[in-house]
């Protein structure tokens, strides 16, 4: 069996330059801030994330898990007049609260996310405004990540003298509110900047460390699967290699349940349609309204009876503990993939769902398939479960939420070609903009 290792990006190394702290600190070492901020890391910090319509999915969701995962009290909190709101590439959030019912509660850190025009309904929100100047007059944390930093910490003034960075297309406009520094993750005093979806877990994992130190910053990147460094190569491993065809545009199933791993789900979905692939968001339970697995609240397209009457060139599942039992346990789903499998068209999973889903039902018989690590040893067939993304034939398979954006890209690859996957990786700036 002939096994075909893809180098498809540069060295990380050349693509990433180091992660710029004050003094060129690595990401994930220790801060140094005033005693006041030092102390906070021994309670259950509170963390505000408004989202608008427009607001970047990936970050904002990214934001939220990790935050989440170190166990940071989070509320997502809605800018416009209702709690539903319609992310980019039409993706739907729900938050916890509006904006207003959060004006009079004291956070310690406020984390805005990207995206139009989401940034810019942030910026023009006056509660939002009014309470950021607030906590930042009284010293706290506060952040922000691609156009925000420049869209919304540096219109109303919060980043003067201090050094940023943003997504590359808004660096000219953050250039006139702070000194610009082109760096993933810029942190510079009490203030955390970044550049887009592709470095959110990154910036997520800085806000952790602030928040509560090194050690639980390690903590919480071990479990997803993060590289412990940017420097390897992004490589998938691929078996048996055939050509994934469609005709037109791919149509693309991703299902959702309670319990779905909310990062995963949402970058498989914004990294495809990003692609121009149309992807078809199901959801396995009896609505349409999704708690996924760090109580992020999703919003399916259509519920799987429905989007079950559809043809589809790909299905994708996300992992996530409870939302691959909900997969492994709906006839409707499986028999959709086994549809797909006897078809010879391509399906792929992550996470738990290659061993919870995708193995009991007979779907990797006689293929090579990785996991989520604690889950390997439920893969009848573990001897490439080291692999990161590893596709067999029309079967692709990875290991969570740190694998995503590799898992996704390789995708794309497979769909619509090297060159693709290449500009889908710059749009996120996972790759660094030439």
């Amino acid at each position: 069996m002939a096994i075909r290792h893809l180098t498809h990006l540069p060295s990380y190394s050349k693509l990433f330059p180091f992660i710029r702290l004050p003094r060129r600190t690595p990401i994930l070492s220790s801060l140094t801030f005033s005693s006041t901020l030092t102390t906070m890391a021994s309670a259950s910090q509170k963390v505000l994330v408004p989202i608008a319509n427009g607001t970047e999915p990936m970050e904002a969701v990214i934001i939220i898990d990790v935050l989440r995962r170190a166990g940071a009290d989070v509320t997502v909190a809605s800018v416009e007049k209702e709690l539903r709101i319609e992310a980019s590439w039409g993706l739907k959030l729900v938050a916890d609260a509006l904006i207003s019912d959060c004006a009079e509660t004291t956070f310690d850190l406020i984390s805005l996310p990207g995206g139009m025009p989401g940034s810019t309904t942030l910026r023009d929100c006056g509660v939002l405004e009014g309470m950021t100047k607030k906590h930042v007059a009284e010293g706290r944390l506060y952040s922000a990540i691609c156009a925000a930093p420049a869209a919304v910490l540096g219109s109303w003034g919060l980043l003067n003298g201090l050094r940023a960075t943003c997504h590359p297309s808004w660096m000219e406009k953050l250039s006139t509110a702070a000194t610009v520094v082109e760096s993933r993750v810029q942190q510079d005093g009490r203030v955390v900047t970044s550049r887009g979806a592709g470095t959110a877990m990154e910036f997520s994992l800085a806000l952790v460390e602030q928040l509560y130190g090194k050690d639980k910053a390690d903590e919480v990147a071990g479990p997803m699967v993060m590289r412990s460094h940017h420097g390897g190569d992004y490589t998938m491993t691929e078996l048996n290699s055939v050509e994934w065809t469609f005709n037109n545009t791919p149509q693309i199933l991703v299902p959702i349940a309670n319990g779905s791993e909310e990062m995963e789900a949402v970058m498989i979905i914004d990294i495809l349609r990003r692609a121009n692939a149309n992807v078809v968001v199901a959801s396995v339970e009896d609505t349409l309204d999704i708690l996924a697995s760090r109580k992020v609240k999703l919003v399916a397209d259509m519920l799987l009876d429905e989007a079950a009457k559809l043809p589809f060139d790909l299905i994708v599942l996300p992992g996530g503990l409870g939302g691959a039992q909900a997969f492994s346990s709906s006839e409707k789903l499986m028999n959709l993939l086994k549809k797909q499998r006897d078809s010879n068209k391509p399906y792929g999973a992550i996470c738990a769902s290659p061993a919870l889903a995708l193995e009991p039902n007979g779907l990797l018989k006689g293929k090579k398939a990785t996991a989520y690590p604690a889950m390997c040893n439920k893969l009848s067939d573990p001897s490439e479960a080291e692999n990161r993304v590893l596709v067999d034939g029309n079967l692709i398979t990875s290991r969570g939420p740190g694998t995503s954006i590799e898992f996704s890209l390789a995708i794309v690859e497979k769909l619509f070609g090297r060159e693709k996957a290449l500009d889908t990786a710059k749009s996120l700036v996972f790759t660094n903009p030439k």
